[in-house]
């Protein structure tokens, strides 16, 4: 183990305030000049564009006017000189194709002259438009090893910033968007943006039939919690499981876990704080706004929220947020994990997806304000997601399911398979009586009286919030709290945004239609509450009697990944997400064979990693244990001492050896059979049933032998190693 740095004592200043406390205020000052420092902000443009290139950039940026190669041009070269003034010598387009992940191809500014010298040159239509390799990333037919060419294109309403690395490397960073020769789309951020475009014209039709004339668009907005875990470097160097695949796949339960729910928002430990603090000042310079950062439920897990922000934003800004959380960590000793569930026993991680909608003169057509059975336009905003919620339910839960996810949703920790809609008690009786026909009778705004008298009284919500529901009304936005935390947000929000533009389609249509928009009005959220309100649920989620309760109502639970990603490959899906111009059949079935094979990749990589565990470490860690064990025995024996307790450990660690080593066996056998089979559903089955049930129950024996030998002798480090020593 590294040694832990040494904090020395803060000496006091001659005003009597500590040099901790001068620190303090001299970083929150930093911190106000380094937002946004390395972004090309709306002010920086402003400050170096010709006014009318200015202008014909934000009519682009606003009202989505194309984007011309003329203003490209003069853009792209203020992008460069502000870029080249900071120390940039490259750039790069990032998109994010269906890995997951971001990816960039890194190009220099330089363009050498005819007498030898070079010129730093970056022009309109490089800026626009770069061409990386299309056939090395996954694309499920989409595109061919012989097929290579592919396009990024410039997405202007997520700003162009800089990124910064520890060997001095300053690189302008260009959000993009990522298609085939052919035009379909190869990422995660193409439907996103069209997405957007979809829920925007419905609503707007919806606004205008509701009797708004000045809203000219509809921004759906994000603001993505991130949850992880970190770990002391050595310790994880020494894991070929967290190595490999992010998780521990072996590793008996520490003699504590978050029982005592004393991590939760506790107070951060110096070497955290000082990550954290790392952490924000990285991001703040490149204009993620990171506001919240907390201790979470289990132990070494935690938390950072930030702001929200238009939805593509966030989708760039959430991936930029993993990435620097990995970067930072390693040089403070330490690393992120972002897995899912990297300990067995303790919570596992999430993202929780906050979205609402708002109009471009700001107004968040999610809130209900102090009167909410009054709230026309809030109520009919209500009853979109509400049906869209139930009709699409099926979609929500493929757009959150990977592999991770699976050892995580159900369990006592996370949101059930099922989905669900919390609304809390207030808004569900305002549903309830418009329903029934009944008038709600407002009570004005309530306070909460504490019972202190130098406490003051706090105003109340009016809805509770409920950390056990998968889709959560809390306040003013739905909070989708079953998004993996390694995952993407793009995917959810593609689901999200679409299956309300098509509700919002309905509801359009008929208030367009109808000789008494307030009758109609009313009429819909009435229809909606008795069709669809079976997804509305207040109560625990985690409970088994909810499980009984959500099948007596029809409500579909989708326990596993593989069954989930069908849900996105079929007729309904086709139609849904065709009609949008969001999806085409085929980038749908694309997607759909790209995310199976990769839950089978998963799989496999983990059983290859557990055999090699297996046989590596843990069976030559115990045989030679077992061996010191026998010697120990004979010699008690032979010196006429008892040796029960040797003996009877002796052979209660042959005997789970023997276990093991015939589950090994099994876990082999079906880590062959797997590749073999032909169709992808098939063999992404097989590796769920099989496979790792096969590793499940290696591991069983293993955990069980970890309690049994010396600590000495296991030989990688422990879950109280890992969790607590940090």
């Amino acid at each position: 183990m590294p040694l832990k740095q040494k904090v020395g004592k803060i000496s006091q200043s001659g005003n009597g305030k500590t040099a901790g406390a001068k620190m303090a205020a001299k970083t929150f000052q930093g911190a106000a000049q380094i937002f946004g420092s390395n972004v090309f902000t709306d002010r920086e443009m402003k400050k170096r564009l010709p006014k009318n290139i200015y202008l014909a950039l934000r009519k682009t940026l606003d009202e989505g006017a194309p984007l011309t190669l003329d203003v490209a041009n003069v853009v792209a070269e203020a992008m460069k000189n502000w870029a080249i003034e900071k120390g940039a010598t490259h750039y790069t387009h990032l998109f994010q194709p269906l890995t997951g992940k971001t990816a960039e191809k890194h190009d220099s500014f330089i363009s050498p002259q005819a007498d030898g010298s070079a010129i730093m040159e970056f022009s309109g239509k490089q800026l626009i438009k770069g061409e990386p390799d299309a056939s090395s990333f996954p694309s499920g037919g989409l595109r061919a090893t012989f097929e290579a060419r592919g396009y990024t294109a410039w997405d202007c309403t997520s700003p162009a910033f800089l990124k910064e690395d520890d060997a001095g490397n300053v690189t302008l960073s260009i959000p993009t968007a990522f298609c085939s020769f052919t035009g379909e789309a190869l990422d995660k951020k193409t439907p996103l943006l069209r997405s957007m475009e979809a829920v925007s014209k419905q609503a707007l039709r919806v606004l205008r039939a509701l009797g708004n004339k000045t809203s000219k668009r509809v921004t759906s907005t994000v603001g993505p919690e991130q949850e992880y875990f970190l770990i002391d470097k050595e310790y994880f160097d020494q894991r070929l499981d967290l190595v490999l695949t992010g998780r521990t796949l072996f590793g008996a339960s520490a003699p504590k876990g978050q029982e005592l729910e004393d991590q939760y928002f506790g107070a951060l430990k110096d070497r955290v704080s000082r990550f954290m603090k790392d952490l924000d000042t990285e991001l703040w310079k490149m204009g993620v706004t990171a506001k919240t950062k907390h201790n979470e439920v289990a132990p070494s897990q935690f938390e950072l929220a930030p702001l929200y922000a238009t939805t593509n934003i966030a989708a760039d800004h959430n991936q930029l947020v993993m990435e620097t959380m990995e970067k930072v960590a390693l040089r403070h000793g330490l690393v992120c994990l972002l897995f899912e569930k990297p300990y067995a026993g303790v919570n596992g991680s999430g993202k929780h997806n906050n979205w609402s909608l708002a109009t471009d003169d700001g107004i968040n057509l999610l809130e209900p304000g102090h009167t909410p059975h009054e709230n026309e336009q809030f109520l009919v905003f209500l009853s979109a997601l509400i049906k869209s919620v139930d009709r699409h339910a099926d979609k929500l839960r493929a757009s959150a399911a990977n592999p991770g996810n699976d050892l995580r949703l159900g369990a006592n920790e996370a949101p059930p398979a099922i989905i669900s809609i919390f609304l809390g008690d207030e808004l569900t009786q305002i549903l309830l009586n418009i329903a029934k026909g009944v008038k709600t009778q407002y009570k004005g705004q309530t306070f909460l009286t504490i019972g202190v008298d130098t406490l003051p009284a706090l105003p109340k919500d009016n809805s509770d919030r409920n950390r056990t529901s998968p889709f959560a009304f809390t306040g003013n936005k739905f909070e989708f709290r079953m998004v993996p935390s390694s995952a993407s947000i793009s995917g959810p929000n593609v689901v999200l945004n679409t299956i309300v533009a098509e509700t919002l389609d309905e509801i359009a249509l008929r208030l367009e239609k109808a000789s008494d928009i307030n009758k109609e009005a009313t009429a819909i959220v009435k229809e909606t509450i008795n069709k669809h309100g079976r997804v509305v649920f207040n109560g625990n989620n985690y409970s088994e009697d909810w499980v009984a309760e959500a099948e007596k109502r029809g409500l579909p639970n989708i326990r596993s990944t593989v069954e989930a990603l069908a849900a996105m490959a079929n007729d309904s899906a086709f139609k849904l997400f065709e009609k949008y111009k969001v999806l085409s059949k085929r980038e749908l079935e694309s997607r759909h064979e790209i995310y199976l094979d990769h839950y089978a990749k998963c799989i496999n990589i983990e059983a290859r990693t557990s055999i090699d565990m297996h046989k590596t470490l843990f069976r030559p860690a115990v045989i030679a244990y077992t061996e010191e064990l026998a010697q120990t025995v004979n010699q008690l024996k032979s010196a006429g001492a008892p040796a029960d307790v040797q003996m009877e450990l002796l052979v209660r660690i042959s005997d789970l050896l023997k276990s093991a080593n015939k589950k090994l066996a099994a876990l082999e056998a079906a880590a062959a059979k797997a590749p073999q089979i032909p169709h992808m559903e098939e063999r992404a089955a097989f590796y769920r049933d099989s496979v790792f049930t096969a590793q499940k129950d290696l591991r069983a024996d293993v955990d069980a032998l970890e309690t049994l030998l010396p600590k000495g002798l296991w030989p990688v480090p422990s879950y109280a190693d890992m969790m607590f020593d940090l």
